[in-house]
């Protein structure tokens, strides 16, 4: 049983310091037990290049320690000072229209600028140096939500020739390039590394080859990055090293981040996630405007436990009203202790509030905090409080292990950004589609890379628009227990994004084509004869399989030979709910169908009901008030 506990990000830097120590009584007293700092204070670390100001840091960590907190000490490479940037100037990103990230606010730098990756390699080093072995020190992070702002994909110089480095370690040659993008169209052919250019600024559309090779590239810059921030660590302390990443954002892939990493942590905001990144009507965002949407948040608490690997916290939970979303409602009341305890029942270690105190100042003077500017507590305070106190009480357990697994493929959203085919296809929100089907029902959901191994715990996994399936990722899908669920777009490309010779799914044991793709406008629909309709994405297909669904005019929609399942489209709400239901029972996995607003999860010992609707929800023998938790011993 993994110890769980509640925490907060601080900021001593902006207080005076006589403030610290009252701070640091307050948090002990509400129930916390972790502060995060200095992930943005690089400016207060290292004023001048090379002189550093230790004794403001000294002091903060001290009075922290006093306390009985354990900390979180961030690198604070998200934001590098003014002077960075005098020293380096083209270290700026550049946009696809080649125009500068300027300084002036975070995250103003290129993954490929190979001086400013080593100026952040030397800054975690000397911080790491000096307090790697500090007790109160317990964990770290590094950098600051990698990605946010659209700040993955630069267009710079150093980009372009890091670009073009990568190019020749992947190919070997430029005709090995030539081939494998198909650069015989449109004469599109290389002589030399030297030539090829970022895909940005052509007249119509680059070859989806380059630029699926520029996202793979930015990617591995990303993790490149990160490897030599954990390098600099480890050397200095045995603690473990996170990363915060934030909610949709998919343009470096996670998991390979992970693989450096001990623990993965992610940046919860369901309000503000709510109006800023999920696609829903009006009707939908007005009823859950106070609560944020009842899957999104679990969908990522299941990401994140993948990404590390079974170790995951929320690094910054959303308290109240924030600065950057369309529009910042206030939470409904319960709702930060409903999200606190959601995460807690997904597996999380710690769930750390987002901030201590709202600054009057600055572009976050919006953004609430458990204190308000003039030291008053906040709403979210004494949900915090209230929440250690039943923390201290329910010895929380472990996740109880899910049957169910649905693969998630960070290069599967990037086809789909590439190569969308029509406007209403995008990987995520299938992937998320599936997973709100499957929420329905009350089980519990794993979500797996398409490169794990080890999937013999699961009865049945899905698998939609998974772009490309190496051979040995089939075979680990053939050798598990599952019956295994693809489609639409399942194995649609090649490696180098390119169709099959043998036609998609190219799936061993599966004698099926797909002759033709269509999409739809949003208004446009193909019924479906048992009920339920196909939105977005059809496929026609042929093959040697059993047709399950079947469009009203008779055209295969859902297929299967022996226990793979293939779904041609993107099924409506209806016919995926349907389909889900009947595999389900046949793989005999107990089912809690729930009330709409209503979520379950279930761990070793209890089930948690948590009621995201803003009125009391009757299930069962339980009544659950709006915003409530009910957690029953099992």
């Amino acid at each position: 049983m993994t110890e769980k506990g509640l925490g907060v990000c601080y900021y001593p830097e902006q207080w005076p310091q006589s403030m610290w120590a009252r701070d640091a009584q307050r948090m002990a007293e509400l129930g916390l037990s972790w502060v995060r700092i200095g992930e943005f204070a690089w400016a207060k670390i290292e004023p001048e290049p090379g002189r550093f100001d230790w004794d403001w840091l000294d002091k903060a960590i001290e009075v922290l320690a006093d306390a009985g907190l354990k900390i979180v000490l961030g690198t604070p490479t998200a934001t590098p000072p003014r002077w960075m940037v005098n020293k380096h100037p083209d270290m700026l990103a550049l946009d696809k229209e080649g125009r500068p990230r300027k300084f002036g606010s975070r995250r103003h730098y290129c993954f490929s600028h190979a001086e400013y990756r080593e100026e952040a390699h030397r800054i975690a080093k000397i911080v790491a140096e000096r307090y790697g072995d500090h007790p109160a020190i317990c964990a770290w992070q590094t950098d600051n939500e990698y990605g946010c702002h659209d700040t993955t994909i630069s267009y710079s110089n150093s980009a372009r020739a890091a670009f073009q480095d990568w190019l020749k370690q992947r190919y070997g040659t430029i005709d090995a390039l030539n081939a494998a993008w198909g650069n015989v169209f449109w004469s599109m052919d290389y002589g030399a590394f030297d030539e090829v250019d970022l895909p940005n600024l052509t007249v119509t559309e680059a070859n989806p080859a380059h630029r699926m090779a520029f996202r793979r590239f930015s990617s591995d810059q990303v993790v490149r990055f990160n490897q030599r921030q954990v390098e600099a660590i480890k050397a200095h302390s045995n603690a473990p090293i996170i990363h915060n990443y934030m909610g949709r954002i998919t343009d470096f892939d996670h998991f390979k981040v992970g693989d450096d990493l001990e623990i993965a942590s992610w940046d919860s905001y369901p309000l503000g996630f709510l109006e800023d990144r999920i696609g829903a009507d009006d009707a939908f965002k007005n009823r859950f405007m106070k609560q944020g949407h009842p899957d999104f948040q679990a969908f990522h608490h299941d990401l994140y436990r993948a990404v590390g690997k079974g170790r995951w916290w929320i690094m910054e939970q959303q308290p109240g009203p924030v600065n950057w979303a369309p529009y910042n409602p206030a939470p409904l009341p319960g709702m930060v202790r409903l999200w606190t305890w959601e995460a807690f029942a997904h597996g999380a270690e710690n769930v750390l509030y987002f901030r201590w105190r709202q600054a009057p100042f600055a572009q976050e003077q919006m953004h609430t905090g458990l204190y308000l500017p003039n030291d008053d507590p906040n709403v979210a305070a004494h949900e915090a409080q209230q929440t250690a106190s039943e923390l201290s009480q329910i010895a929380m357990d472990d996740v109880e292990p899910a049957r169910v697994a649905l693969m998630f493929d960070y290069e599967s959203q990037w086809a789909s950004e590439i190569q969308p085919q029509g406007q209403g296809f995008d990987y995520f929100d299938l992937v998320f589609h599936h997973y709100k089907a499957l929420r329905h029902f009350g089980i519990n959901i794993d979500i797996v890379s398409p490169n794990e191994t080890n999937l013999d715990a699961y009865d049945l996994i899905f698998a939609p628009g998974v772009v490309t399936l190496s051979t040995t990722q089939q075979k680990c899908l053939h050798e598990s227990n599952a019956k295994i669920v693809l489609g639409p777009r399942t194995n649609a490309k090649t490696g180098e994004f390119s169709m099959p010779r043998n036609l998609a799914p190219d799936f061993e044991g599966l004698p099926l084509r797909v002759k033709n793709v269509e999409t739809l406008r949003p208004s446009a629909q193909i019924p479906l004869a048992d009920g339920g309709n196909i939105l977005h994405w059809f496929e026609q297909l042929e093959g040697d399989v059993t047709v399950l669904r079947a469009t009203i005019e008779g055209a295969p929609a859902i297929v299967a030979k022996d226990k793979l399942v293939y779904c041609a489209g993107w099924l409506d709400d209806a016919a995926l709910q349907q389909f889900a239901g009947e595999l389900l029972a046949e793989v005999d996995v107990s089912i809690d169908i729930l009330p709409e607003g209503l979520r379950r999860r279930e761990t070793d010992q209890h089930i948690i009901y948590l009621n995201y609707n803003a009125e009391t929800t009757t299930h069962g023998q339980f009544t659950i008030p709006a915003a409530g938790v009910e957690i029953v011993r099992k």
